[in-house]
């Protein structure tokens, strides 16, 4: 067993609360939710949509994932927490939907919760596998 590693990732934005942006155990990368932050403070404004959101949060979760010396298609499952699921949905899963081949999505849940961090409309966090030949970041 390989010991724990704790990541925290230059450009990637600040933590709203007390964690890393990503925690490796033995090839397991688990990262994180990020929110919407258009920048690296979190105090940063959102997007107003939820298309716009969904790509920010992709945008913020690559940065972890490649300071972990990852990407996306190290990803094996994914969870997604939306405010207004009902509305959000559909317009969620068609930004989602980019992100991935089909044929090699990740196992995935999606949530309606009833709040987010700093009134986000999603957060989204990940579980990655390292492969072999690539390195832990």
């Amino acid at each position: 067993m390989s010991p724990i590693v704790y990541h925290m990732i230059g450009g990637a934005p600040d933590p709203v609360a007390p964690f890393s942006h990503a925690v490796e155990a033995d090839g397991w990368v688990f990262l994180t939710g990020q929110m919407p932050f258009t920048a690296t403070s979190n105090t940063s404004p959102y997007p107003e949509t939820i298309e716009e959101q969904t790509h920010q949060v992709f945008k913020n979760l690559n940065t972890v994932l490649e300071g972990c010396g990852l990407g996306l298609a190290d990803v094996v499952a994914v969870r997604v927490f939306l405010l207004h699921f009902n509305d959000d949905y559909a317009r969620m899963n068609a930004v989602y939907a980019t992100y991935f081949p089909q044929g090699r999505r990740p196992a995935r849940t999606c949530i309606g919760v009833s709040g987010l961090a700093r009134g986000a409309r999603i957060e989204l966090d990940m579980i990655a596998r390292r492969g072999p030949g690539t390195s832990n970041g």
